[in-house]
């Protein structure tokens, strides 16, 4: 099972003093305005590949805010390279792209180094206006808008289609920054409309759209098992 990535907060009290929590969720995360400063565990990691690899595994490391520490050369096929890197970076897919860059042939090992500030933000995923906490995520701010319309891709794809519009919007610091919406399927309430007046049609398809809208306004949106994992691909 993956480690739980729990950070340091350093929160502003009513009474101007400062406190320390333990954030284990996104959840958990207080608001910006309360929020003084917030800390995230890292790892030191031991990465072995081959030196064919070396340039295509350092820039994932790179892409994954990892520092450099240390590289030699065991033999002019393999190379060793140690990195300080956060531990929310390595804990979903990083494995899986290590070994795909490397054909198979890197390994990975780490151990838990110390915490380091870092500007951490909380993505906050709605349905329809209404916020779904167990969908929402901490991020770095540099990968705020990238992860954001990752999830909102990736929700409406496992979403199934309702007899209602559902929109997806995922925010950060309360301004959305990532929509997508999953359209409506649609009942032909005029197929048994042969000929006639055109505006009995269209009050037929006014009608259906009133009904649609009061669906939405009181509608609940079912979210599968799918699209909670869709997320942590």
């Amino acid at each position: 099972a993956a480690p739980t990535v729990v950070y340091r907060a350093r929160l502003r009290t009513a009474a101007g003093r400062e406190e320390g929590v333990e954030v284990r969720s996104a959840a958990e995360l207080p608001s910006r305005d309360r929020l003084e400063e917030i800390h995230e565990p890292r790892i030191n990691a031991l990465i072995f590949t081959p030196t064919e690899s070396v340039g295509p595994v350092m820039q994932l490391l790179d892409a994954r805010r990892g520092t450099l520490v240390e590289m030699n050369y065991l033999d002019p096929q393999k190379v060793i390279l140690k990195y300080d890197l956060p531990l929310s970076e390595v804990i979903t897919d990083f494995y899986d792209q290590l070994k795909s860059i490397t054909r198979g042939y890197a390994s990975f090992d780490y151990e838990p180094n110390d915490y380091a500030a870092a500007d951490m933000r909380r993505l906050d995923v709605m349905l329809n206006g209404k916020e779904v906490d167990a969908l929402s995520l901490i991020v770095h701010k540099d990968a705020a808008y990238r992860t954001a319309k990752g999830v909102s891709e990736r929700l409406a794809e496992a979403i199934p289609r309702q007899m209602f519009e559902v929109a997806i919007q995922v925010a950060s610091n309360g301004r959305i920054i990532a929509r997508e919406t999953v359209r409506a399927m649609r009942k032909n309430v005029t197929a048994k409309c042969y000929g006639g007046d055109i505006t009995r049609k269209r009050k037929l398809l006014e009608k259906q759209k009133e009904g649609k809208k009061k669906m939405k306004m009181i509608g609940t949106v079912e979210v599968p098992k799918e699209a909670f994992l869709s997320i942590l691909k």
